[in-house]
């Protein structure tokens, strides 16, 4: 937040979505009643720093640290705020002293602050636990807060069959046995939870998840004329596109075009996953993939993409969020924004529990491209997958050097192929290092993107032989144990 855009929330006054703390050393307790009522009603902006009539009181320097430490801790603490909220405190410059600011979103769950329901009145945080009333129109809030949970005046006869038949075979590959194999598709619906009852019309119905997953195209358009998901292609026409697909359907076929669309422009080289060869690349569309459908904000107009570049790819879909910025996955709490969507992904195999596609996208990005990707929170959230030369290499040469034109196509071929035997796969391992290792890289990076262990072994199997053939060199040739020693690519040029 700047500091005009800050001012003018502070000149405002106190209100049913701005709260002032004056906090100059230390967090007041009622601080988390507020975080509480804020996540409960319609969310709102937290300042330290600024007494209750607005005057900027600033917070002591030295005690910025420990005040950002203990909100963060507290506000992630399950036995204090529950569920937790991801919320961090964001320092702002305003006339020479400093103020501390927090937003808090919109929650999706109730929330209770050491076991009491607090919402926000004007510039009050109310206690309603014992308030019967007030609880149960808080919860149907919530529960309406899903938006793919409204249910709608359609029928079965609005969705496909052919699609729940699909589903319920899918539901196999998870469990042999699994409930759905013998429920009709009525029944299917109602164990995913996409028929609800309308507590306020009293009439029951299918939901908005069930016409995103089973409904037939009109039926969609009609239901959700902002559904919409565009896949794109640039990387010689960087100003348009390349190649573009956009997608108006269930979310299965949708899942199925992204799939082939991302088959169809990125090229997919001989990957080990310990001993065994596995495909990367269909790994990290897969997890994308899942948590741009399952995840997205379908109440907003935002048009959901997939962009292949040159350097990387991206997804970005409107989101609900619960904070701002980059998540670290050493720190990462996952919730889920459209419970039903997310569990007929799950139980038809599209998607694992929840949590684990961050992690399986760090791991198979590795493998990849050697990159790491980043997850950027909200109210767009951006999946960002950076990429080689070889990654988008089908679309023609690479401009960026020989060395690349010359491996790509060697594994291309092989790739094709299949690699059969063990004389071609040390063939691509050896021209993956080299790829790898355009620009320098330390003997545990170029064994962590192969996914070798045994550093001896490799040396004496990939390396040397390729820097005897004079197609690697060390950075340090006269100490070759140094620790600070690196490997990098000898271009055709230089040879």
């Amino acid at each position: 937040m700047t500091e005009a855009e800050a001012l003018k929330l502070i000149e405002s006054g106190e209100s049913n979505t701005v709260e002032f703390k004056k906090s100059t050393k230390e967090i007041t307790k009622d601080i988390y009643d507020t975080v509480c009522a804020f996540s409960n009603r319609a969310g709102g902006h937290i300042f330290l720093g600024i007494s209750d009539d607005g005057l900027i009181t600033g917070v002591l320097p030295g005690a910025v640290e420990k005040l950002k430490k203990d909100f963060v801790t507290a506000v992630n603490n399950a036995n204090k705020l529950y569920p937790p909220l991801y919320l961090s405190l964001e320092e702002i410059q305003i006339d020479g002293l400093i103020v501390l600011h927090a937003y808090v979103p919109i929650g999706t769950q109730v929330c209770r602050h050491n076991g009491k329901i607090f919402e926000r009145n004007h510039e009050a945080d109310l206690d309603i636990t014992n308030n019967s009333d007030a609880v149960f129109h808080l919860y149907a809030r919530k529960q309406d807060s899903y938006y793919v949970n409204k249910v709608t005046g359609f029928e079965m006869s609005d969705l496909r069959s052919d699609l729940i038949d699909r589903a319920r075979k899918m539901s196999r590959i998870r469990n042999m046995n699994h409930p759905w194999l013998t429920m009709g598709d009525e029944a299917l619906l109602r164990s995913a939870g996409l028929i609800l009852k309308d507590d306020e019309k009293r009439w029951e119905g299918i939901t908005l998840g069930a016409i995103l997953l089973f409904g037939k195209d009109i039926t969609i358009m009609s239901a959700l004329p902002q559904h919409k998901t565009d896949a794109i292609f640039r990387v010689e026409n960087v100003d348009r596109y390349d190649d573009r697909d956009v997608i108006i359907t269930n979310l299965f076929d949708t899942y199925d075009r992204l799939m082939e669309f991302g088959k169809k422009h990125l090229s997919d080289p001989f990957v080990l996953e310990g001993i065994n060869s596995v495909s990367a690349r269909d790994k990290i569309l897969r997890e994308i993939f899942s948590n741009l459908l399952a995840h997205r904000d379908y109440s907003s107009n935002y048009v959901a993409k997939f962009v292949i570049g040159k350097e990387y790819m991206y997804t970005e879909n409107a989101s609900r969020a619960h904070g701002t910025g980059i998540l670290e996955l050493s720190n990462f709490e996952p919730y889920s924004k459209n419970p039903a969507i997310s569990k007929v992904f799950r139980e038809t195999s599209l998607a694992d529990e929840l949590g684990s596609g961050m992690r399986n996208t760090y791991k198979y990005t590795k493998l990849y491209s050697g990159g790491t990707p980043e997850f950027i929170e909200g109210n767009v959230f951006k999946t960002l997958i950076p990429l080689t030369d070889i990654s988008v290499g089908k679309v023609g040469p690479s401009q960026v050097n020989l060395v690349s034109d010359q491996v790509s196509d060697q594994v291309s071929d092989q790739v094709s192929d299949q690699v059969s035997d063990q004389v071609s796969k040390d063939r691509v391992i050896l021209q993956r290092i080299l790829i790898f290792c355009q620009e320098e890289k330390s003997k545990k990076e170029i064994c962590e993107y192969m996914g070798y262990h045994n550093r001896t072994f490799f040396t004496r199997k990939y390396l040397l032989p390729l820097i005897k053939r004079g197609e690697l060199r060390m950075t340090q040739p006269d100490k070759p144990s140094s620790r600070s020693q690196k490997y990098i690519t000898v271009k055709i040029a230089e040879k």
